[in-house]
């Protein structure tokens, strides 16, 4: 039976993980490298999400809107200015980093051989 693909892909991960270590890398190194890529993959979703979804809601509020019969006025559509935007998209990266220190922690831990046979 073969595996799904995210099974596929965390064995290759700790594949990746259990190489690194073997060529000398310590266990904080470790850490870091699991919280970087997941801050990589927290900022380039945030940097896709963020603007569709404002741009979403530019299309769908008002559409909605006259679908009901309302004008809406500009200060019920433009619910977030770009200060709490930024703090939106920090605090997602914030909780993605933290949900990641788990796993880091258990990569950070593992014996290289352990690693390097995970399947």
């Amino acid at each position: 039976m073969k595996a799904g693909a995210s099974g596929e892909n965390k064995g290759e991960r700790a594949r990746d993980i259990g190489v690194a270590k073997a060529l000398g890398m310590t266990p904080r190194q470790t850490v870091g490298m699991v919280l970087t890529s997941v801050a990589v993959v927290g900022l380039i979703g945030g940097g896709i999400g963020l603007p569709l979804g404002l741009a979403l809601h530019a299309v769908t509020g008002p559409a909605m809107g006259h679908r009901a019969g309302l004008d809406f006025p500009s200060a019920a559509l433009d619910v977030y200015p770009a200060p709490e935007l930024v703090l939106l998209g920090l605090g997602g990266l914030v909780i993605a980093v933290l949900g990641c220190l788990a796993p880091a922690a258990w990569a950070a831990r593992t014996r290289t051989v352990t690693a390097l046979h995970t399947e």
